[in-house]
């Protein structure tokens, strides 16, 4: 079994059992695991992040109206389907965040978006792998608030990795 498989089989092992699951009791006894798009090599890569000179601070909205802190940490740019596309790196108390919209929205993944932990590398590289790519929890339950996707982070494109849209 490849890294990937036992992470989602863990997941979803996490999802049907753990007193923290974002699934309420109800969806547990039905829960037969996520879906998922299957894993795609091309869509995990380093990125070069051009640094912002100056972190801005940005207050980005949450599912329930509340407000997530984050800093403008960078930018980078990478090719999906040969077009280029371009992303930004939030940087809140946790670390790094790739919150991100895909052209698949609303369709085979969730509306609101998919978030990423960007994995800080030497050089100002940093390890992006969409294969990782998760629906935050308010996709399973709106008892939970989610920071929402920042406009900048809108996809034209479809990012076929990761996890899909959830059906309870």
């Amino acid at each position: 079994m490849s890294g990937l498989a036992e992470y989602r089989k863990e997941k979803d092992d996490f999802f049907a059992n753990h007193a923290q699951s974002p699934l309420t009791r109800e969806q547990r006894k039905a829960f037969q695991g996520l879906h998922y798009f299957p894993e795609n090599e091309a869509l995990s890569f380093e990125v070069q992040v051009r640094e912002f000179p100056e972190k801005e601070r940005l207050e980005m909205q949450t599912t329930t109206g509340d407000i997530q802190i984050y800093l403008r940490y960078g930018s980078f740019t990478f090719q999906v389907d040969g077009q280029e596309m371009e992303l930004t790196i939030y940087q809140g108390e946790h670390g790094f965040f790739l919150p991100f919209v895909d052209a698949l929205a609303g369709r085979e993944t969730y509306p609101a978006g998919r978030y990423l932990e960007p994995e800080p590398l030497p050089g100002g590289r940093f390890l992006v792998d969409f294969n990782l790519a998760y629906n935050p929890y308010c996709a399973y339950n709106e008892m939970w608030s989610c920071p929402i996707t920042p406009f900048e982070n809108h996809l034209k494109a479809p990012i076929r990795a990761g996890e899909k849209l959830f059906h309870a």
